[in-house]
């Protein structure tokens, strides 16, 4: 990269923000007309391109694998507070918001990001090449919270409907928050070693240039972390404006209800995206997964114990348990997910089942 481009991107990338968070105080409280709704998703698709950039920044100072957790735990945080403000304001019709951004959060980082990484790491260097140990424990992290919390209710008798009792909503809780908090210590501390990138053995490409640049100064690293936090602040706060038009759009079309929490988990989801597919181009496929993994289970692990807590005051029920067809398409992840990350190898065959995986997700959330 060269510098004047270095230096045009940084520019916009530090005014965009603040003036997507501009046009979400604008916006917020009102009803939006069409051009005002095209408006606010250019100004959100500009704050998922600059939170990306700042989060490389972050992550260039910090290393690996603190500048992925670091991603995956501010949009969790804030996507936290999109689900609460959507469900505190719909009644009984958002009772399945939670359940259905979570299963879609998992869809999305499990099928559509790791096989999109995969994808393009393996048209790179013919085979995409990652950590089995970190990827593994990740991936058993995703199935268990996964399996404990959006199946397990769909089979507990204490509540009528796919709905935990107190008691067993706070016990999925608490476990939901050890198990992440397990994670992380293992990520950061303890092996953090399984959670590096890795180099493909014999590849002639060059090193990534940016790899080997010089860290950015504590002062640039700073900045770009609050840019960061404001850029996430704009694309979850101007996803919330835009998703009455979602809504609306999807009750008129007479889709399902959950294409909303699908919809909104695509937004929220989009810095990750961009950030493990040129993770994936730079040979760092471990970094890609990083991403995926960690989200999915930031998403779980952090998003289950707030609307639990939330749950408190929140009007209507917590419906948390997927139908037999969403249980059908999490146990064929978890199966074919294992196969791709046990041998620490994967080629375009595992990227191009985990797309289709993708696909029939998203086909089945608009004709289930």
């Amino acid at each position: 990269m060269t510098t004047g481009t270095a230096g045009l991107r940084s520019k916009w990338t530090t005014w965009v923000p603040p003036l997507a968070v501009v046009a979400l105080a604008c916006g917020w409280g009102r009803d939006l007309s069409g051009a005002a709704v095209a408006v606010v998703g250019v100004f959100l698709i500009g704050a998922v391109l600059a939170a990306v950039h700042h989060a490389e920044v972050v992550a260039h100072r910090s290393g690996e694998p603190f500048g992925s957790l670091i991603l995956a735990v501010a949009v969790t945080v804030i996507e936290v507070g999109l689900i609460v403000t959507l469900m505190a304001g719909g009644g009984e019709k958002t009772s399945t918001y939670a359940r259905d951004t979570v299963f879609a959060a998992v869809m999305i980082t499990c099928n559509g990001i790791v096989g999109l990484s995969v994808l393009v790491g393996a048209l790179r260097n013919r085979v995409a090449v990652f950590n089995a140990e970190g990827s593994g424990g990740a991936l058993a992290t995703v199935c268990t919270l996964a399996t404990m919390t959006l199946v397990v209710p769909a089979f507990t008798t204490g509540q009528a409907g796919a709905e935990f009792t107190g008691d067993q909503l706070a016990f999925a809780a608490a476990a939901s928050l050890c198990l992440y908090g397990l994670f992380v210590g293992v990520q950061t501390v303890r092996h953090r070693d399984y959670f590096l990138p890795v180099r493909p053995e014999g590849s002639e490409r060059d090193p990534d240039p940016d790899e080997h640049a010089p860290p950015p100064s504590q002062r640039e690293t700073w900045a770009s972390a609050i840019l960061l936090l404001v850029a996430l602040v704009a694309v979850v706060g101007n996803a919330k404006l835009v998703s009455p038009a979602i809504e609306n759009t999807v009750e008129s079309a007479g889709l399902p209800t959950a294409v909303v929490g699908v919809v909104i988990a695509l937004l929220v989801l989009l810095p990750e995206t961009l950030a493990a597919v040129r993770a994936a181009r730079r040979d760092r496929m471990q970094t890609s997964l990083n991403l995926a993994y960690g989200s999915a289970i930031a998403s779980i692990g952090l998003t289950i114990p707030a609307i639990a807590l939330a749950s408190i005051w929140l009007p209507g029920p917590l419906v948390l348990g997927v139908d037999a067809t969403h249980m059908v398409l999490l146990a064929l992840t978890a199966v074919v997910s294992a196969l791709t990350v046990v041998p620490g190898r994967a080629t375009l065959l595992q990227g191009g089942v985990h797309l289709v995986l993708f696909a029939a997700f998203v086909f089945l959330s608009f004709s289930p």
